[in-house]
C-alpha cells in the first residue's frame, strides 16, 4: 500500500492489475491426487483428468461442482451505477500493448482470462472461458478445453483460434511482459474444435501453466494487428461482462454491464458484477478527488494516507452515518514501498552512497508529522509474511541457494539482523547523520563549504525526485531536507502521471517514488522486477536498474520449486540478495486496509483472502434506481 500517493486499489479492485498476482504457495502434489477430486469420467483423449480448476501447488480449495465463489453473495442485487475516482489520466483503451497510460478497469470488466482467480486462495484458477484444463504433474504441457457456450461481446463464438490468434499477437506486439512469459512457450496447436495444446517443455518454469490460464482472448476477427500496438480510445472486442459505453480521453471511461454476457451463470460468476454501470472518473489532484467523494461524487474511496483517515473525515456524513468507514485485513504480504535509486545513474552506482542515503530519511519524524503514527516501516520486500527474511537468520537450503555467490549478501542480513535505519525522531539526528558522513566519505564524497562533493572531481553530489501527486511530493520534500544536512542538493520535480509513467517506462529519472506490490506466490513476475534482462527492457519493472546473477539465481529456484519449504527459502534468499544491495530505501505501510464508502453502496459480510472485492458489492436495491 502506497503512502506517498493517492492509494491505488488493491490487486482485487484492479481487474486490470498488474501480472504480479501470483497467488499459490501450497505444497506440490501429483497428477492422480487432482484426478480423485473429480469424477472418474472426466478424463481427456490424453488420460488425463479434465480439471475444473488448478493451484499453483497442491489442489484448488474447491471440490468440482462448487456453486459459487467463498466470498460472494450469490443472490445479490443488481442494477445502480458505481462511480469511482482514480487520480492521473489515461490515453489508451489497449491495456496489453506497451504503449500508453491505459485506462483502469478494461482486464476483468471488458476482457477476461481462460481461467478466473478465486480470491479467497493463493492462486488458484477455475474453469471461465475454458471449461476445463489438462495438465500434467510434470507441467511441461497445458491443454485448455474452450467453453462452448463462450461468446464476445459482439456475439460471436470463442474459438480455438482466437486462442492461438490472441497468444501470437501478445507474444509478438504486446507488452514487454506478454513477450516474455510467451516467448518461453515451446508450440501451441490446436487440437479439435473446442481444444488448445501448449507445449512447455523445456522452459523449466511451473508457473508458465498459471500464466498461459490467465491470458486473455482477443477476436482475431475484430482485431487489427498492424495498429495494435499503437494507443487508441476504440477498445477491442472481448468477452467480459461489461461493455465500454461511453469514454472522455483522459476524463472519465463508463462500463455497461452486457445484458447479453455469455457466462453469467458460471459458478466463478455468481454473485459478481452487480452494478448496470460503472464509471471511472480521473481526478489530477488528490484533493480535489478527496472532496469529490465526500460530495457524494464518488461512490467508494480506499484510503491510504494516514492523517486524512485518522482526522480528515470528520465530516457530517459520516456523524449521520451516510458514509462508513471500515478497516479490513488481508492476508498478502505488504511488498515494498520505497524511495527507488536509480543505479543506472553513476551517481547511485556505489552501494555505500546508497546505505547512506538511507540513514538520511528520518522515518520516525515522518510517521508521527505526517501520518499520525499510524504507519509501520517497511523492512522486506515480502513484508508482513512468512516469505519475508526479516529477522530470520537464513536456513540450510537459503545457504545452499546463496552459496555459488559469496559476499552478495551481507553477514548481518544472512543472519537477520539488519534493519532499517532509526532515528531519534527529530528530524535532525545527528548519529544518522554521522553514519551517513562516514559511509559517504568511504565512497569518495566528502562536505567542502556545506556541500557534497566527489572527492575525484569535485562535482557536487546533485539529483531529482520525480514524483506525480502532491502527496508524493510533500514526503519528498521531507527527505530532501534531510539530505540538505548533509550538503545534498536534491531537487523534487512534479510531473503529470502519463509524463512519469513515460519517463518511467525508459528508466528517464534519478529517484522515485514506488511500491512493489507482492503475492502470497511470488512467480514469474519477479524477472520483470529484478533481473539482469529486465534492466535494460524498456516497460519492465526493474527501475533501480538491479544487475545481480544471484537474483537471477534466486528467482529461477522459486520457479522451479515443487515442495512448500524449498519455495519460502528461495524467496527469502531472494529477499535477502535485494536488500543486500539498499536498492531503494524502505518507507512505510499499515496492519489494515481502510476503506469509505457511501451507505448505499453494499458489500457481502465475507472479505476473501485477497482483502474487499469490488466486484462482489452491489447498490443498495432501496437506491439503484
Amino acid at each position: 500500500m502506497n503512502f506517498a500517493c493517492e492509494l491505488a486499489p488493491m490487486a482485487t479492485w484492479r481487474p486490470d492489475g498488474p501480472e504480479i498476482d501470483r497467488r499459490g504457495v501450497l505444497r506440490a502434489a501429483p497428477a492422480l491426487a487432482l484426478a480423485l477430486a473429480l469424477p472418474q469420467s472426466a478424463a481427456s483423449e490424453e488420460g488425463l483428468p479434465l480439471l475444473h480448476g488448478v493451484a499453483m501447488h497442491g489442489v484448488p480449495a474447491l471440490k468440482p461442482g462448487f456453486d459459487k465463489l467463498p466470498y460472494v453473495r450469490a443472490d445479490a442485487p443488481k442494477g445502480g451505477r458505481l462511480v469511482y475516482g482514480w487520480l492521473g489520466g489515461f490515453d489508451t483503451l489497449n491495456p496489453y500493448a506497451y504503449k500508453g497510460a491505459q485506462a483502469q478497469g478494461l482486464r476483468g470488466f471488458v476482457y477476461e482470462s481462460l481461467l478466473a482467480r478465486s480470491y479467497d486462495e493463493p492462486f488458484s484458477l477455475y474453469g471461465l472461458v475454458a471449461e476445463t484444463v489438462g495438465l500434467p504433474d510434470e507441467r511441461d504441457f497445458i491443454v485448455f478445453h474452450l467453453d462452448p457456450r463462450a461468446r464476445f461481446s459482439d456475439g460471436e463464438r470463442v474459438t480455438p483460434d482466437d486462442v492461438v490468434f490472441t497468444f501470437e499477437l501478445l507474444r509478438d506486439h504486446g507488452h514487454p511482459t506478454f513477450r516474455s512469459n510467451y516467448r518461453r512457450v515451446k508450440g501451441v496447436t490446436v487440437e479439435d474444435e473446442r481444444t488448445v495444446r501448449f507445449d512447455l517443455s523445456g522452459s523449466e518454469d511451473r508457473e508458465l501453466p498459471m500464466i498461459l490460464g490467465l491470458m486473455p482472448v482477443l477476436a482475431a476477427h475484430a482485431t487489427d494487428v498492424a495498429s495494435f500496438e499503437e494507443t487508441t480510445f476504440k477498445p477491442l472486442v472481448g468477452t467480459g461482462p461489461y461493455v465500454i459505453s461511453a469514454v472522455e480521453p483522459g476524463r472519465s471511461v463508463t462500463f455497461r454491464r452486457d445484458p447479453d454476457y455469455w457466462a453469467a451463470g458460471l459458478p466463478v460468476n455468481r454473485g459478481l458484477n452487480n452494478f448496470d454501470e460503472i464509471r471511472y472518473d480521473y481526478y489530477r489532484d488528490g484533493n480535489a478527488m478527496f472532496e469529490a467523494f465526500k460530495k457524494g461524487l464518488i461512490d467508494v474511496r480506499p484510503e491510504g494516507d494516514a492523517t486524512r483517515w485518522t482526522s480528515g473525515y470528520d465530516t457530517p456524513a459520516v456523524r449521520r452515518g451516510d458514509i462508513l468507514l471500515e478497516s479490513f485485513k488481508s492476508g498478502l504480504p505488504w511488498g515494498m514501498n520505497a524511495f527507488v535509486f536509480n543505479t543506472r545513474k553513476p551517481v547511485f552506482s556505489d552501494v555505500r552512497v546508497r546505505e547512506a542515503l538511507g540513514f538520511l530519511f528520518d522515518y520516525e519524524w515522518v510517521d508521527r508529522n505526517m501520518f499520525a503514527s499510524a504507519t509501520l516501516r517497511t523492512q522486506s520486500y515480502y513484508e508482513g509474511s512468512e516469505l519475508s527474511s526479516q529477522g530470520r537468520p537464513a536456513d540450510a537450503r537459503e545457504r545452499e541457494l546463496l552459496a555459488p555467490f559469496p559476499g552478495v549478501v551481507r553477514d548481518d542480513i544472512l543472519e537477520g539482523r539488519w534493519s532499517a535505519s532509526r532515528t531519534d525522531g527529530t528530524g535532525r539526528d545527528r548519529e544518522k547523520l554521522r553514519q551517513a558522513l562516514d559511509l559517504l566519505s568511504a565512497a569518495g564524497w566528502s562536505a567542502k563549504n556545506g556541500e557534497l562533493r566527489r572527492d575525484a572531481d569535485g562535482e557536487p553530489m546533485r539529483f531529482e525526485i520525480m514524483v506525480s501527486t502532491k502527496e508524493q511530493e510533500r514526503l519528498s520534500l521531507a527527505y530532501v531536507r534531510g539530505l540538505e544536512r548533509a550538503g545534498i542538493r536534491a531537487t523534487v520535480r512534479l510531473a503529470d502521471s502519463i509524463q512519469a509513467f513515460r519517463r518511467m517506462q525508459t528508466y528517464d529519472f534519478d529517484m522515485i517514488l514506488y511500491n512493489w506490490v507482492s503475492s502470497l506466490s511470488p512467480g514469474a513476475e519477479q524477472k520483470k522486477y529484478w533481473s539482469v534482462a529486465a534492466a535494460d527492457t524498456p516497460g519492465e519493472r526493474n527501475y533501480m536498474g538491479v544487475k545481480q546473477p544471484a537474483v537471477d539465481a534466486m528467482i529461477a529456484a522459486l520457479l522451479v520449486a515443487r515442495e512448500r519449504p524449498d519455495f519460502v527459502s528461495a524467496v527469502r534468499a531472494l529477499d535477502r540478495v535485494l536488500l543486500s544491495g539498499f536498492y531503494v530505501v524502505p518507507l512505510f505501510h499499515v496492519k489494515e486496509q481502510w476503506i469509505a464508502r457511501w451507505k448505499t453502496v453494499e458489500r457481502p459480510e465475507t472479505t476473501p483472502l485477497y482483502g474487499p472485492a469490488l466486484e462482489t458489492w452491489w447498490r443498495a436495491p432501496s437506491s439503484a434506481g
